[in-house]
């Protein structure tokens, strides 16, 4: 079975989708995020002003999506990445990660 293609312009489907509120924190992310101090404005800065970590991209074979990597800074200057995905009608934020020391 072949591969679904990438998103083109990834980057402005993310900005779009994160400004209007268009997405929705999976389970796995919700906790991450508590056991992290992550909090949606900080999810929804880093998906506005981040970049795409293209090398960070895993294909989710189970889903037969792509899920993408986006990194940034908060306005705190905590590093993070959060990973994202799609489905027909909203991003899903399959998971947040906190990098580097504090």
């Amino acid at each position: 079975m072949a591969r679904v293609e990438k998103i083109k312009n990834l980057l402005t489907k993310v900005k779009i989708n994160a400004s209007k509120g268009n997405f929705i924190i999976l389970p796995h992310a919700i906790g991450r995020q508590g056991e992290r101090n992550i909090t949606v404005p900080d999810i929804v800065y880093i998906l506005t002003t981040g970049w795409h970590e293209a090398k960070k991209d895993q294909y989710a074979q189970d889903f037969k999506t792509w899920n993408y990597a986006i990194r940034g800074k908060t306005i705190d200057e905590r590093e993070l990445r959060i990973i994202t995905s799609f489905d027909e009608n909203n991003m899903l934020i399959i998971t947040v990660i906190e990098l580097g020391g504090k």
